[in-house]
């Protein structure tokens, strides 16, 4: 029983790590209609810049938390007016195109600026050790401290969407962007917006990520197939459909990689052959089959 316990508290971490990520890309496609192949080199930007910070220049974790995100953010912006405004209302295949190509174009830079080794990031002091539960059970510290920012975002993009003038303006342009320019909403500056926050919550994931998982340039690339499962299995464009997605492949990552650990790489892809069998446009998606 208490290695079921743990194996779940670890899906849990998994999964909310995971809705940090995949939401941002949710949110790009369902504002934008554009399908962000850069968004885990986003990621991947966050969790270097977090070394930089921390092992360069000497930034505390919880100020790199803070200042990474921005970076990233605001990066997010100049791709945007530089690059993405070009292509918005052509077909979406373009937009694979382009941010496929920004993948490559991150991917390479990051090689050239911090070589191709791994590099690793040590927790801050107060989230070192483990905290014990009942029954005798360890759990770390740093992976409670996931869970709680995990929560916290999905507490805080609830109450973005629900009640705030913001959050309702990006719902208006992502539901039909003519009407919401007949309603004088500057249309281009919440595409803008809505780029540098999902990228925002991209790199966020990277700066939680760095201290867990080894630094590497391929982090990237393994992170974008995982939160596009994400998608896939809750519904692409769905933001209740990105929790569950991200808790579904949390739990296919826990259990089985404690109870199958023969088949637990290839299980997220069965997991998502079935959903697409049965539910094409994803458990909680409509319109268009992802």
């Amino acid at each position: 029983m208490s290695s079921f316990v743990l194996a779940l508290l670890n899906s849990l971490d998994i999964g909310l790590l995971l809705f940090i990520i995949a939401v941002g890309l949710n949110i790009i496609f369902g504002v934008l209609n554009v399908i962000n192949f850069a968004h885990g080199a986003l990621y991947m930007l966050g969790a270097y810049l977090t070394y930089s910070f921390i092992a360069g220049l000497g930034f505390p974790f919880w100020i790199t938390l803070l200042v990474a995100p921005l970076v990233v953010a605001a990066l997010a912006v100049l791709i945007d007016r530089g690059m993405l405004r070009f292509i918005y209302g052509r077909d979406i295949t373009d937009s694979l195109l382009l941010t496929f190509a920004l993948l490559l174009i991150v991917n390479q830079a990051v090689k050239s600026i911090w070589g191709t080794g791994i590099h690793i990031v040590n927790p801050p002091d107060l989230l070192k050790g483990s905290i014990q539960l009942t029954g005798g059970l360890s759990y770390p510290k740093y992976s409670v401290f996931v869970v709680a920012v995990g929560l916290l975002t999905l507490l805080g993009l609830w109450f973005l969407f629900t009640r705030t003038r913001i959050g309702k303006i990006m719902r208006a342009a992502a539901l039909d962007r003519d009407m919401a320019q007949v309603l004088c909403i500057n249309t281009r500056l919440v595409i803008t917006g809505a780029f540098a926050f999902g990228a925002w919550l991209a790199a966020l994931g990277g700066v939680v990520a760095a201290p867990m998982r080894a630094i590497d340039p391929g982090m990237g690339d393994k992170i974008i197939i995982e939160s596009f499962i994400v998608v896939v299995i809750g519904g692409l464009g769905s933001f209740p459909g990105a929790l569950w997605g991200a808790i579904i492949l949390g739990l296919l990552h826990g259990l089985g990689g404690r109870y199958l650990p023969d088949i637990d790489l290839i299980l997220p892809y069965i997991g998502m052959a079935l959903v697409l069998l049965f539910k094409p446009y994803g458990l909680m998606g409509k319109g268009k089959a992802a």
